[in-house]
């Protein structure tokens, strides 16, 4: 069985990016673009309390006509976020990311320590280069 693992195995380290709930979103998505991420995960210390995505910026603030630099992250995050762990396998992750039409999910351990996240950029990614090894 594939699992999660063995995508954060091949991928390079990253740095987790997060935010805060008091943070802007102009701050919080001026930290995105520079770091090329569509996601941010939002900590209060080191408890994961939702994440925000781009997605999150069209439909909460720019749709809605709201200053970036007045909104506040926690006012616009995804809340009840979707979380695996890295023995879940691939095909789990695939199908949980399809049934919520979610295109990042976090990664945990056993006490819920964020350790990773994936986006369906990576699982493709894993996926294209597991075909081209069999081709």
């Amino acid at each position: 069985m594939e699992t999660v693992n063995e995508i954060l195995f091949q991928q390079q380290p990253r740095r987790l990016l997060s935010a805060w709930p008091e943070e802007t979103v102009l701050a919080a998505t001026q930290r995105m673009v520079e770091n090329g991420v569509g996601a941010l995960l939002i900590m209060d210390g080191e408890r994961l309390v939702g994440i925000f995505t781009e997605r999150d910026v069209l439909r909460r603030v720019v749709a809605e006509e709201r200053l970036p630099s007045e909104v506040r992250v926690g006012d616009v995050m995804s809340g009840d976020v979707a979380c695996c762990t890295r023995d879940t396998s691939i095909d789990e992750v695939e199908n949980l990311m399809r049934q919520q039409r979610i295109r990042h999910i976090p990664v945990v351990d056993e006490i819920g320590t964020v350790t990773g996240i994936l986006s369906i950029g990576d699982v493709n990614a894993y996926r294209t280069s597991k075909q081209e090894v069999q081709i």
